[in-house]
C-alpha cells in the first residue's frame, strides 16, 4: 500500500462518514445520488486519500456541487469554523521564509498541495456561504491573484454580520483563528 493511500478499513470508514455528512446535509447538495459518488470515490484511492486529510485536518467534507462538463464531484470543507488541523499558517513557502522568529510549522499552499487539495477562491467561498454560515468566529485565508501577492499581500475571508468579507493581510501573519478550506474534484 502506498504512503497515500488508504487501507480497505481506511476507506470503508471514511465512505461511512461521508454518507452519514451527505444525508445530514441534503441541502448542500441537491439532486445528487450518494450511489454514483461512492462509485466515483471507489475508482479514486488518492482521491479517498486527500479526503481523508481533510477529514483528518477537521473540514468535514462534504459533496458541494457536480460539475456536467468534467463529470466530477466537488468536495469542500464544510466545517462551521475553519479546520482545526489547519490553524496558525502563513500564506505560502515565500512568507514562510521571509519570518526571521516565531515561524509557524508550514503554510497554507504547501499543506493544501501535500494533502491533494485546493484552497478555495474567492467565488468558491461565496458560493460555500449560500450553503449555511461558515466562519462566524474564524477567518480561512482564499487564494490570492498574483499581482497581490507579488507586493507582499495575501486574502483571507469570513463571515460577519450576515456578508461575507474578503480581507488583506501580510502574506506572512498568522492568527490561530485563521486556516483555509479546500475543494477537491472527484
Amino acid at each position: 500500500m502506498s504512503k497515500n493511500q488508504l487501507s480497505s478499513a481506511q476507506q470503508s470508514e471514511l465512505l461511512a462518514i461521508l454518507k452519514t455528512r451527505f444525508d445530514k446535509n441534503s441541502n448542500r447538495h441537491i439532486g445528487l445520488e450518494w450511489s454514483k459518488i461512492q462509485e466515483k470515490l471507489e475508482a479514486n484511492p488518492s482521491k479517498l486519500w486527500s479526503l481523508n486529510e481533510m477529514e483528518r485536518t477537521e473540514g468535514e467534507p462534504n459533496v458541494v456541487d457536480y460539475d456536467k462538463e468534467t463529470d466530477e464531484y466537488i468536495f469542500y470543507d464544510c466545517s462551521t469554523e475553519t479546520p482545526k488541523g489547519r490553524r496558525s499558517l502563513c500564506y505560502d513557502k515565500e512568507a514562510l521564509d521571509a519570518r526571521k522568529e516565531f515561524k509557524p510549522e508550514n503554510n497554507v499552499i504547501d499543506m493544501a498541495n501535500s494533502m491533494g487539495i485546493e484552497i478555495l477562491s474567492e467565488d468558491e467561498y461565496r458560493f460555500l456561504q449560500t450553503l449555511g454560515k461558515f466562519d462566524l468566529k474564524t477567518s480561512s485565508w482564499i487564494k490570492t491573484p498574483a499581482e497581490i501577492r507579488k507586493l507582499g499581500g495575501a486574502l483571507f475571508a469570513d463571515f460577519r454580520y450576515e456578508t461575507v468579507f474578503v480581507y488583506h493581510n501580510s502574506a506572512q501573519s498568522y492568527y490561530a483563528a485563521r486556516g483555509f478550506r479546500g475543494s477537491l474534484r472527484v
